[in-house]
């Protein structure tokens, strides 16, 4: 209160609210869970009451081979276990950040493992930024396993029967098969594979068989590259393939269609789904994992990377009774986790919430979430024809992808329903022409149709490595975007570091557009005025378009003027 972060009211409310559990929740959990105050602000108030330093670890100078060093003496499962990390030494002392310093018991471990002669100091951080840390400097753990693993792969590779291998075989010995796909170096590749991806944050990871070997290529903050480190021999290349379908429960013998299964897995302590799909080539099965992280389904709204304005209108417009609300956007851009926290956001227990995915990517408590299956009937028109007479509040449709499903979302939304759905256009006011073009009359999308988030997905710089410079404004201007005569912004880019594994980049945030459906526009829009008049409108009426918050990102140093020109154009 005294930071001017919450009001009394506020805070009178939450003690309430810890009052009246059964099981006694930290006050800080609690205003975090409420969106009052971040994990970062809950993190600096404990250590002003705890009369202990915080640190912010995300922008802290650590040295990585005394990050590493320390982590090896603890290890990673202690670390991840206590939420501690020491991460530094200072005047004779291990520092060590805990998201709750005052955990003795953890401490005492922690002690009794880097021996009785060492001093200790703990800090204060964030529980993320702790996890993060940790993540970073147990890297070199995979990299050790991707060492031995070349010995082994070779070895590997010299006693497997060419036979069963070869992909051009008609047929395959699925016993053989299967044997040689729980072998140990092979059931290690895989698991260094998951382990590498993970660890580099990957969203997903492709096996892709070429001629003389097998490539393992990770995508990365929305960017693909090959990790040369895990290249596979040909040879291995099936007994890869096998091993990563009996873990998601597909069938190895059959290599001539594609298939899709589902891996749930724990790494590092923390929970994970794997989305497999198979598909049959030329030169043999190549596989795609998409790594679910369940951890990401809680993000809130203030983590995606808002602009304050932009923030608070939407946070208005979502706590609409009824009527659409439209995430656009290419595929890639983040329109599910946008989804998915509104979700959270309005996930309470007066709401009824339902929503038809194809597929379910995370699963939420709390909600119906219906999966669609077209061969027994259950498409996304059929689930929202029967959501109608469930009584539903809220309404989320993974896609509106056709008349039909539009025009059930239309008849749910005038009828007193929250519905929540994705469309693919370049920018928000093309979405009202889309619904158009779907053969939606004009007038049923002016009297539903609440607003539009477009977006995209841009490389955060990364902080460890983060420096200035001035930029070539004519270049800036050439590339669309607004700089007032006389100005000498000043832009930032990434120098490459341990942290970032060269690129410049860690993470990524969020590049906005939202158009807010007003009486002018819906006049215009029932009238069926063409999407340049509805932008211009919308434009006078305050919308900020991508650009425009693009820059605004740029200039605060969170991405590149190269990596905005990159997102926006590839829509």
């Amino acid at each position: 209160m005294e930071k001017g972060w919450i009001t009394r009211g506020q805070l009178e409310e939450a003690l309430a609210q810890q009052a009246a559990l059964s099981s006694r929740r930290h006050i800080g959990d609690i205003l975090v869970s409420k969106e009052l105050i971040t994990e970062k602000q809950k993190a600096e108030a404990l250590s002003i009451v705890w009369n202990i330093r915080f640190v912010d670890l995300a922008a802290t100078e650590v040295d990585m081979e005394t990050l590493r060093e320390l982590i090896s003496i603890v290890q990673p499962d202690v670390c991840r276990r206590h939420k501690a990390v020491p991460y530094a030494r200072e005047n004779g002392r291990v520092l060590v950040a805990m998201a709750n310093p005052l955990n003795v018991f953890a401490q005492d471990e922690i002690r009794a493992i880097m021996g009785k002669d060492v001093v200790m100091e703990t800090t204060a951080a964030t529980e993320e930024d702790i996890l993060n840390l940790i993540s970073l400097g147990s890297q070199g753990a995979a990299s050790e396993v991707e060492t031995r693993l070349g010995s082994m792969i070779a070895s590997a590779a010299s006693e497997v029967d060419i036979t069963v291998a070869k992909e051009e075989e008609e047929t395959i010995d699925t016993s053989a098969l299967r044997n040689m796909s729980e072998d140990a170096p092979v059931v290690a590749l895989s698991k260094a594979i998951i382990l590498r991806a993970v660890q580099d944050r990957a969203s997903d990871i492709h096996i892709q068989p070429y001629k003389d070997y097998t490539a393992v290529r990770l995508r990365v903050d929305g960017v693909l590259r090959e990790a040369t480190a895990l290249r596979v021999p040909r040879e291995l290349h099936a007994a890869l393939v096998s091993r990563i379908k009996i873990m998601s429960e597909l069938d190895i013998a059959d290599r001539l269609r594609p298939q899709d299964g589902r891996i749930g897995l724990n790494v590092q302590g923390k929970p994970y789904d794997f989305r497999v799909s198979t598909l049959p080539g030329v030169l043999g099965e190549k596989v795609v994992m998409r790594i679910l992280d369940k951890g990401s389904t809680q993000v809130g709204l203030e983590k995606l990377g808002f602009s304050p304005d932009i923030r608070e209108r939407f946070e208005k417009m979502i706590t609409a009774t009824y009527g659409i609300i439209l995430i656009t956007g290419p595929t890639g851009s983040g329109k599910s986790t946008t989804l998915y926290s509104v979700l959270n956001r309005l996930n309470v227990p007066e709401k009824n919430i339902v929503t038809v995915e194809d597929p379910v990517e995370y699963q939420l408590p709390g909600l119906t979430q219906v999966q669609t299956n077209p061969a027994a009937g259950l498409t996304f028109a059929a689930a929202l024809k029967s959501f109608l007479r469930q009584d539903p509040n809220i309404i989320m449709v993974g896609e509106i992808r056709d008349q039909e499903v539009g025009s059930i979302a239309v008849e749910a939304a005038i009828t007193g329903h929250l519905v929540l759905s994705t469309l693919h256009t370049n920018d928000a006011p093309t979405a009202v022409t889309r619904l158009a073009e779907m053969g939606i009359e004009p007038f049923l999308i002016s009297s539903s149709l609440m607003g539009v988030l477009a977006q995209r997905l841009g490389r955060r710089i990364c902080e460890r490595c983060k420096e200035p410079y001035e930029p070539d404004l004519e270049a800036v201007r050439r590339a669309g975007f607004e700089v007032a005569e006389g100005e000498t912004p000043v832009f930032y880019r990434g120098k490459g570091c341990d942290a970032c594994r060269g690129t410049g980049y860690r993470g990524r945030i969020g590049i906005y557009e939202l158009f807010a459906m007003s009486d002018a526009l819906r006049e215009m829009v029932t009238h069926g005025a063409p999407t340049h008049e509805i932008r211009q409108l919308a434009r006078a009426e305050g919308m900020r378009v991508l650009q425009e918050d693009a820059v605004d990102k740029i200039k605060l140093g969170l991405t590149t003027l190269d990596e905005a020109i990159r997102v926006i154009s590839s829509g």
